[in-house]
C-alpha cells in the first residue's frame, strides 16, 4: 500500500505540472469570466435605463379638475423607493463587472509561465523528498501550496461557480432581468401626464369627464404601484444572485481548495493510498 500511495503521489505531481503548462482549465474559465461580465454589464445598463425611465416619471404629473377645482397628482412617492434600489443595483453591477475583470486578470497572471516554472521545481522537489521516505520540509510544502493556490484556484474557482450558477441561479436570473427590462416599458407607459378639463364644457361634461378621468389616474397609479413592487422584487433577487456568484459561491470554493491543497501537500501522511 505505501508503494501505491507513491505511486498515486507521483501521478498526482505529474498531472498537476502537465497542467501547469497545458492549462486546460484557462480558456473555459476565461470564457466563463467573460459570460458572466456580458451579464453583468446587460444588467447594468437595464438598471441606468430603468433609473432613467424613473427619473422621467418622477417628474410627470396628473392634473384633474374637478369642476373647476385643481387636484394635482404625482408618481414620485410610488417610485422613490424604487429609484433608490435601482440605484444601489446598479452600483452593485459596476462592482459584480470590476470583480469579473478582476477574475480575468488573475487568470492571465496565473498563466504566466514564472509561476508555472516555480511550481514545476517546488512540485518535483516535494515529490522527491517524499519518495525518499523524508517529510518534505514545511517550508516547501507550504511555498507548493501558495504556488498551486496561484496557478489553479481561480480558474478551477471560475468554472466550479458557472456550473453552480448554470444548475440553481441561471433560470432565476433569466426570468428577473427580463421583468425588469419589461419593467423599464411599463413604467414609461404607465406614467404620462393627464390633461386637464376644459373650461369650456357644460356642467354635465365636467362632470362626466372629471369621473372618466379620475377612473383612469387611479387604474394608472394602481398599475404603477404594482409595476414598482414587481421591479423591486426581481431587482432584489438579481442581487442576491450576483452576489452569490461574484461573492458567496467563489470564497466557499477558494476555501475548499485551499483546505484540498493544505491536506494533501503539507500533511501528506493523510493523502489516501
Amino acid at each position: 500500500m505505501h508503494i501505491v500511495r507513491k505511486a498515486l503521489v507521483a501521478l498526482s505531481v505529474a498531472a498537476l505540472i502537465v497542467g501547469a503548462w497545458l492549462a486546460p482549465l484557462d480558456l473555459p474559465a476565461m470564457q466563463q469570466v467573460d459570460a458572466g461580465l456580458k451579464r453583468a454589464l446587460v444588467s447594468f445598463a437595464t438598471a441606468r435605463a430603468l433609473n432613467a425611465v424613473i427619473s422621467v416619471a418622477q417628474g410627470t404629473q396628473a392634473s384633474v379638475q374637478p369642476l373647476g377645482v385643481g387636484v394635482t397628482l404625482s408618481p414620485g412617492q410610488i417610485l422613490d423607493p424604487v429609484n433608490d434600489l435601482v440605484e444601489k443595483f446598479s452600483d452593485l453591477m459596476l462592482v459584480a463587472s470590476v470583480v469579473f475583470g478582476i477574475q480575468k486578470v488573475l487568470i492571465s497572471i496565473g498563466g504566466y509561465w514564472p509561476i508555472s516554472l516555480a511550481l514545476t521545481i517546488a512540485a518535483l522537489a516535494w515529490a522527491w523528498c517524499y519518495v525518499r521516505q523524508a517529510h518534505p520540509p514545511a517550508l516547501l510544502s507550504r511555498l507548493l501550496v501558495i504556488l498551486l493556490m496561484l496557478r489553479f484556484a481561480v480558474p478551477v474557482v471560475t468554472i466550479g461557480s458557472d456550473l453552480l450558477w448554470q444548475k440553481y441561479l441561471a433560470a432565476d436570473y433569466a426570468v428577473s432581468q427580463k421583468s425588469i427590462t419589461a419593467v423599464s416599458g411599463q413604467v414609461d407607459v404607465l406614467s404620462p401626464s393627464i390633461p386637464a378639463i376644459t373650461q369650456d364644457q357644460s356642467l354635465l361634461d365636467k362632470m362626466t369627464g372629471w369621473l372618466s378621468k379620475n377612473a383612469n389616474v387611479k387604474v394608472h397609479f394602481q398599475n404603477l404601484k404594482a409595476a414598482a413592487e414587481q421591479a423591486i422584487e426581481h431587482i432584489i433577487k438579481l442581487i442576491v444572485i450576483f452576489a452569490l456568484q461574484t461573492v458567496v459561491i467563489p470564497l466557499l470554493l477558494l476555501w475548499a481548495l485551499y483546505g484540498a491543497a493544505r491536506r494533501a501537500f503539507e500533511r501528506p501522511g493523510q493523502v489516501p493510498g
